[in-house]
């Protein structure tokens, strides 16, 4: 035989019988070390809504179906998902479904164009975070919602649009609380609440009362009238702002926006129709459709 055919079929031998080797050993070690999955996981996962939405707190909704079949968490914490859907993960894994209470984002700003002053009329990439580092957008209110979508651009479920006024409207029953119109907003106006907290300060402005009424006619002006209206406690002014300590949300009622003279201070309606803005009685009826002029002052 051809001396370098020879050794060519060593080689070959050699890496086979080499490969094979491996092979086994690789055959072993997976049996020997392989960890075992509850195959009820791939089950939940698979009932699962699959938005990774992270509303439950979760990383994804894997992380979720292989807490809930741990029995770490209870199915009903999914709050994206449909009860039906809670109700047949919780007859998988043979648990209560137990109850998760839907979140929302919500927006402390109603300064849409028609209420708010612009000092700086602003040029450029419509952008909230890109205006934001100029100058800090051009609007009277520092604290202001800027009106150019990067939340609506954000939100992968639809549940943000700008209405005629530029101001951010949440659809209550789109939103999954995912976190990233609170991650996107230059001004750090989005929170996610639970539906019960029905009462809402829907403004941020800081600036003295007579200062954030003049930029904005729908300003807090840190009157204290929702403070002296509402249970002990539960209200209280910081930095010229109503604060609602939701930890004492069950005291929420209606007569606490009653009196506020600008309507910042709103009470959500989820019965009567999902997530409608109430104002109090005595608030100043806004009838202008159009935008204030600028005013550079």
């Amino acid at each position: 035989m051809n001396p370098s055919l020879s050794a060519v079929l060593m080689s070959a031998a050699f890496m086979g019988g080499l490969g094979g080797l491996l092979a086994l050993m690789l055959a072993f070690a997976s049996r020997r070390f392989a960890v075992w999955e509850d195959p009820r996981i791939d089950q939940v996962e698979a009932m699962l809504p699959k938005s990774n939405c992270g509303a439950c707190g979760m990383a994804g909704c894997r992380n979720f179906a292989e807490r809930a079949t741990l029995g770490e968490i209870a199915p009903g914490l999914c709050t994206v998902s449909t009860p039906a859907q809670r109700e047949a993960i919780a007859a998988l894994l043979g648990v209560e479904a137990g109850i998760g209470e839907a979140r929302v984002a919500r927006l402390a700003c109603a300064g849409g164009r028609h209420v708010a002053y612009q000092r700086a009329r602003y040029e450029g990439a419509q952008s909230c975070r890109a205006a934001n580092v100029l100058a800090g957008g051009g609007k009277g209110c520092a604290w202001g919602c800027l009106g150019l979508g990067d939340c609506v651009s954000a939100c992968t479920f639809d549940a943000i649009a700008l209405d005629a006024n530029g101001l951010p409207v949440v659809d209550a029953a789109k939103c999954v609380a995912c976190d990233d119109c609170v991650a996107i907003c230059p001004k750090g106006l989005f929170s996610l609440h639970p539906v019960s907290h029905q009462l809402w300060v829907a403004c941020n402005n800081r600036a003295e009362p007579d200062l954030a009424e003049r930029d904005c006619e729908v300003a807090c002006t840190a009157c204290g009238k929702c403070v002296a209206d509402a249970a002990p406690g539960l209200i209280r002014l910081q930095n010229n702002l109503a604060v609602v300590g939701y930890a004492s949300n069950s005291l929420a009622r209606r007569d606490a926006i009653e009196r506020c003279p600008t309507g910042a201070i709103v009470w959500f309606d989820n019965v009567r129709a999902a997530h409608a803005t109430i104002k109090g009685h005595a608030a100043k009826k806004i009838l202008r459709r159009t935008p204030l002029p600028l005013r550079a002052d």
